[in-house]
């Protein structure tokens, strides 16, 4: 039974802890998080009514909206930050935050991002074939099970469940950009703001695309150079998720066009490393923790900084070859990685990325307090466990 509410847990909010893990006493992302989340059930509420003849799009509405709940709310958070930052440069009326009022055009704007990154995975996990998510089953696995259950053959209820999660997709995909395109009555900012979300969704694409075609290692070209993987993961997940909130939040409040773009180089940089550590965490992690399989990316041959730095030993090259041949397990690879020092690599090149947003931010005209929450989302990206 769907919940007739998004909910989201507050303490896997990673930008609510400060750098010793406590919660941070922040009332006014409270009720900010409050409204983005009463901003989406407004959306999904107002979808009952849009397709009366579909007897099917009632189940769909429902799944697709259980999969934006449970998220770490990151893209809303960041998208506040980055306004927050600048709106007292601007207008200090706008920052009535202080009195816990969130902004509405803020509130839309972050409530697009949400949906964005929702219709991307839900694309995502059928690129990759994941049957779970956040520990639950994905959109097209639910459906999957429709099909098995009413007695369609394997590779038909496999199809079916691929073709529902891609038309799911598309819906939240639909909502993200109605809400970015609408965010704002001033064209002046919403043209700028736009901009940044449809180069965002163009950027993923992209990133998308070569993330499928990297894996082509696997049948005989070259495995891709860690360069090459960086620039697919600041395409596919580091744009959309910190470089295009920062930037469209920033331009929203009002600043200029130099400091939106420097902002969002930053970004760019803690984005890549948490796709880094996503890596990590898809290989070395806890399953348990992170709610997805720490097999999944080695067994569909994905090229992430690991295989990259393995295929570097000579050792470790000749398991990765022995796994793709299919003569070796996966705790065999993991081992082989590990003893490469793959891992160990990995955490340095994050550690790095983030050094460097570090030294970027430090020359924006940011508050004391956005620039203290920003140092804090960069220690979470390092030590996050899911």
């Amino acid at each position: 039974m769907t919940s007739s509410r998004l909910t989201h847990s507050h303490h896997s909010d990673p930008a609510s802890l400060r750098r010793d893990g406590a919660v941070s006493d922040d009332h006014s992302w409270d009720a900010f998080r409050t409204a983005v989340i009463e901003e989406l059930d407004a959306y999904f509420d107002g979808l009952k009514d849009a397709v009366t003849q579909s007897p099917g799009f009632p189940v769909l509405r429902s799944r697709v909206r259980d999969q934006v709940t449970g998220g770490k709310l990151l893209r809303p958070r960041l998208t506040h930050l980055a306004w927050r930052a600048f709106a007292g440069h601007t207008e200090p009326i706008m920052r009535g935050e202080t009195r816990n009022i969130p902004d509405p055009d803020c509130v839309r704007l972050a409530a697009s991002f949400e949906l964005l990154h929702a219709a991307l995975l839900v694309h995502d996990d059928v690129v990759d074939r994941d049957p779970v998510r956040r520990g639950r089953p994905t959109v097209g696995e639910l459906y999957r099970r429709d099909a098995q259950n009413a007695g369609a053959p394997s590779n038909e209820a496999r199809h079916l469940g691929e073709a529902a999660a891609i038309i799911g997709g598309d819906l939240l995909l639909s909502g993200a950009l109605q809400l970015a395109t609408t965010c704002t009555a001033d064209p002046a900012r919403l043209q700028p703001v736009a901009a940044v979300v449809f180069d965002a969704v163009t950027a993923s694409a992209a990133g998308e695309l070569d993330d499928v075609l990297l894996s082509m290692h696997r049948y005989g070209r070259a495995h891709p150079v860690v360069q090459d993987i960086l620039s697919m993961e600041r395409l596919k997940t580091a744009t959309y998720s910190f470089e295009a909130p920062l930037k469209a939040g920033a331009l929203l409040a009002g600043a200029d066009q130099d400091d939106a773009a420097r902002l969002a180089q930053a970004g760019s940089r803690i984005g890549v490393a948490y796709q880094v550590v996503d890596d990590i965490l898809g290989t070395f992690g806890d399953a348990q923790i992170t709610g997805k399989s720490t097999e999944a990316d080695l067994r569909e041959g994905k090229a992430t900084v690991l295989t990259a730095h393995g295929m570097k030993d000579q050792q470790a090259r000749q398991v990765l070859t022995d796994f793709a041949a299919g003569r070796v397990s996966v705790g065999q690879v993991k081992t082989a990685l590990a003893e490469a020092g793959a891992e160990t690599s990995a955490v340095e090149l994050a550690t790095d990325l983030v050094a460097q947003a570090r030294e970027a931010l430090e020359d924006l005209p940011l508050p004391d307090e956005e620039r203290a929450e920003l140092d804090a989302i960069c220690h979470y990206v390092l030590h996050r466990r899911k």
